[in-house]
């Protein structure tokens, strides 16, 4: 069920290397015209996982955070390195990628590795989002982005990319 929430307008739906449930979400969505969602997917590279955010599609395998940027690229979408610092996490690896931004604040990740992802997105330039990272309702929205954009994927996606985006912790509960 999807319901509209005062300050929640936006939400990105990327299952783990599959973006089988988007099409269905977003067309739930669509109802609702004050909630925008965007497609996306996270995927599982060789070396730690890069979200794509504004695809219905899969990047070409293999998947490795060059094919896996590039594409996100090719298709006007945004790459995102997730939970750097975390299991699964590219760390500073992260630093041989052209990704268009950094998790910096990642809902299951600890306080040092959303630090030390920090650090790392602001040492090379790039701008930092936020995930819930969740993999139950009880876990959205624990972090959230403030963007400033209209409601449209493109604009939130071409906001991302300037760095018009700050990574923010869910101070309250929400309820829905």
């Amino acid at each position: 069920m999807l319901s509209a929430h005062s300050f929640i307008k936006v939400a990105a739906v990327t299952d783990h290397d599959s973006v089988r449930g988007c099409r269905a979400t977003v067309e739930l969505a669509s109802v609702y015209p004050d909630i925008l969602v965007i497609p996306g997917v996270e995927i599982s590279t060789d070396l730690g996982d890069v979200v794509v955010l504004g695809t219905y599609e899969l990047p070409p395998k293999p998947w490795t955070p060059e094919v896996v940027a590039d594409f996100a690229k090719s298709i006007g979408g945004v790459s995102i390195v997730a939970h750097p610092f975390r299991t699964y996490g590219m760390g500073e690896r992260a630093r041989d990628y052209k990704v268009d931004a950094i998790e910096v604040l990642n809902g299951g990740s600890s306080q040092t590795a959303n630090d030390e992802a920090k650090e790392l997105a602001k040492s090379l330039g790039l701008p930092g989002t936020a995930g819930s990272d969740a993999h139950q309702v009880s876990e959205l929205f624990s972090v959230y982005n403030k963007v400033e954009a209209s409601l449209d994927v493109d604009s939130v996606l071409k906001a991302v990319r300037k760095g018009s985006v700050s990574a923010q912790v869910n101070r309250g509960s929400i309820h829905f």
